[in-house]
């Protein structure tokens, strides 16, 4: 006798079958991640090296104003991502 849930994933198998990703697939998308996650790095030292010359100087709104962009930099940056991950994955199930 089936669980519920090997019942429930049984009809969601059906309806939405899961993808296999080959070790190819998975490496295009690692490299994308990592692409990524170098830009953020790069953008976050430059941008908090910034920030603390404006807290040194006493400039605290611009420091303010730079956390603010770093924000806001960091975010777009992992939709970004997010987004060229999925047009990858929508591109591996034809």
């Amino acid at each position: 006798m089936k669980s519920a849930y090997e019942l429930a994933m049984e009809r969601l198998e059906k309806s939405a079958p899961s993808v296999t990703l080959t070790d190819e697939q998975k490496a295009q998308i690692a490299d994308v991640d990592s692409s990524y996650r170098a830009k953020m790095a790069e953008k976050e030292l430059f941008l908090k090296e910034q920030i603390q010359k404006a807290r040194g100087g006493g400039e605290w709104g611009e420091a303010e104003t730079l956390e603010k962009q770093l924000a806001v930099e960091v975010r777009r940056l992992q939709q970004d991502c997010e987004e060229k991950k999925e047009k990858l994955r929508s591109t591996f199930g034809r």
